[in-house]
């Protein structure tokens, strides 16, 4: 019984979050100076008469208020749609669906490696705190953390793709060929860059943070006793630390999944990678409100999710965690 309340609280909550994240980008889009009508046209919209232009804002649904709008969309979303995609002319559904199968190797690819890196490095700087590998390691992380998304995928393609001609300069396949005639092989010759580049910026974050907890066990009581019966910091770290500190790692690891997605709209755009994206940033520049509200619940959704399950994890690291839970 107590398990059925707590899911249904949950459930509740995450409806609350997604109806409130949905609230919120809609009132950002209404509020962007964008011309919905003009973003539409493109550069056709100088060819376009007074009359047809409002004869696509009835078509469309810019002609009607912000509160009728927000209402149609939640009437669709109710009854289990999320609107049509005007830039696309699909449903927003099938425009996610494509896009993230796309954009999921390289989350997925960036996310698992900005953990087991991050956290390894972490482990190895707290544990050798004011060494030569420890300056190193912190001056990476914090000069990484502070560098721009676009600013490092721009070195990235100038280094590795302009320069040395080790990767492709964009997209996900090469240009000219159909996305059916392109190789496993090609594809992932396509991503090793863009994933290195996105994983680079998780790395950096969850390498503070575990540093900073390792830090805080080697100056505890634990370590201090381990110290007394001749263990080595190296013993300590590896005994004691990976468990300390992987509960907060993990949680900062699925908490950041939204960073990483949004991390991931500035490296898509700069790698030209036609994932969610780059669908998230044509839909902002060309106004398509249903399917920037579709991207941000689904968003909102996949860190939800995230958390949760984090938070099921949590007593398979740490079994005191479930002895506690009812």
């Amino acid at each position: 019984m107590r398990l059925i309340q707590t899911l249904a609280s949950r459930l509740l909550r995450l409806a609350l979050v997604l109806l409130c994240v949905a609230a919120v980008s809609f009132g950002l889009v209404m509020l962007s100076p964008i011309n919905p009508v003009d973003a539409y046209l493109g550069p056709q919209m100088a060819q376009v008469s007074p009359e047809q232009r409002d004869l696509i804002a009835e078509k469309w649904g810019f002609d009607a208020s912000p509160a009728v709008q927000f209402g149609h969309w939640l009437s669709q979303l109710l009854s289990g749609e999320l609107g049509w995609s005007h830039i696309y002319n699909q449903p927003v559904s099938e425009v996610i669906t494509q896009r993230f199968q796309r954009s999921f190797l390289l989350l997925g690819s960036a996310w698992l490696m900005s953990l087991a890196v991050g956290f390894a490095l972490g482990i190895i700087a707290g544990a050798k705190e004011g060494s030569l590998l420890d300056r190193l390691i912190s001056g990476y992380a914090y000069i990484i953390a502070s560098t721009p998304a676009f600013w490092l995928g721009m070195l990235a393609v100038m280094l590795f793709s302009v320069y040395l001609g080790w990767t492709p300069t964009c997209c996900a396949g090469p240009v000219g060929v159909l996305n059916q005639d392109v190789s496993t092989l090609t594809r992932l010759h396509h991503l090793v860059l863009p994933i290195t580049t996105l994983a680079l910026l998780g790395i950096a974050t969850i390498t503070l943070h575990t540093r900073a907890r390792m830090i805080a066990l080697m100056n505890s009581d634990i370590a201090l006793h381990a110290f007394a019966q001749g263990a080595s910091r190296s013993d300590i770290a590896w005994r004691h630390g990976l468990r300390h500190a992987s509960l907060p790692a993990l949680t900062l690891a699925f908490a950041s999944l939204g960073e990483l997605f949004g991390g991931s709209l500035l490296i898509e755009q700069v790698f030209a990678y036609p994932g969610l994206g780059q669908a998230t940033i044509e839909a902002g520049l060309r106004s398509d409100v249903p399917l920037l509200l579709g991207i941000a619940l689904f968003t909102a959704l996949f860190v939800s999710v995230g958390n949760l399950i984090a938070d099921s994890l949590y007593p398979l690291i740490d079994p005191r965690m479930a002895k506690e839970q009812p």
